[in-house]
């Protein structure tokens, strides 16, 4: 069965997590995705928080399956000539340089464009290509600050914090491949391709729009509020047999409290003017903790979160980043799967979030460091293999 992208071809420059996620999720469905390293040991995250000096990192691996990979001295005029033999062949070129990087290298958009009129440039910047900040570099937490997430996360009486689900650099990627997938759509109208950027303080504040009601509707902001949400309303809950991740998320706005009321046999509490409001809930939280934690107490969280589940009630069981790679759920999902790789040994990663009836996803094993460099320059770009040589004895690949 064909993919949905199989006719897209990516030259992925970018490195680290912003980039790489957007590539990755483009090559499960079905891009031809060339990650282009340096000479110098390529994408940083190879050898960043290895657990092996013979292997790369899960680091690299997570971020950069259904990839192939060559290297390429891009400062030398070898190097260039066969990268713009590359942008010829290319759909789309993605990069997260710091700003200024590819123009010195001489492979701005106006050159991209000039050598194939049809090129989608994809651009990720910490804080974009213009305005007062656009100067400055960014990263993951950088973004969360400048973006409003820290600011909203932590206890009322305690410091603003980060979240570590890569909001800045996978949310960032994530809007990338959006607009990358829009830019190629809109080429196939117009035969002609474009620039395109996200920032990452752009993608943040997107993140962000629900914690932004109040201040666009009233001017105000009421500050952190800690595990209940800007609702102020509880909804963690501890469960037996009380470990460090043994807690329930329970939804009680709304409705749903009368539902949750009637799971945990407290029909007496019906009606009852002291919780019958989100506001009177959160003015009463403790009281609130103490009713539902007298039930969850009795029961390991996942007992708990069967039987509210069951009843129609938005809950989940609270599990630690080791219990969702066990999790059957998301294994039936395929988002829990096996990688074959004859190199590192089979392994365990993350699938694909994108269920498409009708392009199915193999994940395939990242890449080794210039390891389709050979493939790609005589089976692609025409050239020898005794100048494929030469170019290694140069330095212009490895």
């Amino acid at each position: 069965m064909e993919k949905a992208l199989e006719d897209v071809k990516i030259l992925d420059l970018s490195r680290v997590q912003a980039g790489p996620s957007c590539a990755q999720l483009l090559g499960f469905l079905g891009a031809d995705v060339v990650k282009v390293e340096d000479t110098n040991g390529g994408d940083r995250t190879r050898w960043d928080l290895a657990h092996r000096d013979d292997q790369d990192s899960v680091y690299f691996t997570i971020y950069n399956n259904n990839k192939r990979a060559m290297t390429l001295d891009l400062k030398t005029e070898r190097g260039k000539e066969l990268f713009s033999q590359l942008v010829e062949w290319a759909d789309v070129v993605l990069e997260n340089y710091s700003k200024g990087v590819m123009d010195r290298l001489d492979f701005g958009y106006e050159r991209l464009k000039e050598i194939n009129p049809r090129i989608v440039y994809a651009s990720i910047k910490g804080f974009g290509n213009w305005g007062p900040y656009s100067e400055y570099k960014s990263f993951e937490t950088a973004a969360q600050a400048m973006g409003g997430l820290m600011a909203v996360n932590g206890e009322p009486d305690g410091p603003p914090m980060s979240v570590s689900i890569g909001a800045g650099d996978s949310g960032t990627g994530l809007h990338m491949g959006i607009a990358i997938l829009a830019a190629l759509r809109q080429r196939d109208r117009t035969g002609e391709g474009q620039m395109i950027e996200v920032a990452m303080q752009d993608g943040i504040l997107n993140l962000m729009r629900i914690s932004l009601i109040r201040p666009l509707a009233t001017g105000t902001w009421a500050g952190r509020s800690g595990a209940a949400g800007w609702s102020g309303v509880p909804n963690v809950f501890r469960c037996a047999p009380g470990g460090q991740d043994d807690y329930v998320l329970v939804h009680l706005r709304g409705e749903m409290w009368e539902t949750v009321l009637a799971v945990m046999g407290r029909e007496d509490l019906l009606g009852d003017e002291r919780f019958e409001s989100d506001e009177a809930r959160g003015e009463r939280a403790d009281e609130v903790v103490d009713i539902v934690e007298s039930w969850s107490m009795q029961r390991t969280k996942h007992e708990a979160f069967a039987a509210l589940a069951a009843a129609g009630v938005w809950a989940g069981a609270v599990l630690s980043p080791l219990e969702t790679l066990d999790d059957e759920h998301l294994k039936e999902r395929d988002m829990i799967v096996t990688v074959a790789d004859d190199a590192r040994g089979d392994y365990r990663m993350i699938g694909c979030p994108l269920k498409l009836e009708k392009s199915p996803v193999t994940v395939t094993a990242a890449p080794r460091y210039s390891e389709h460099t050979d493939e790609i320059l005589t089976g692609m770009l025409g050239v020898s293999p005794d100048e494929v040589a030469e170019l290694r004895e140069q330095g212009v690949i490895v």
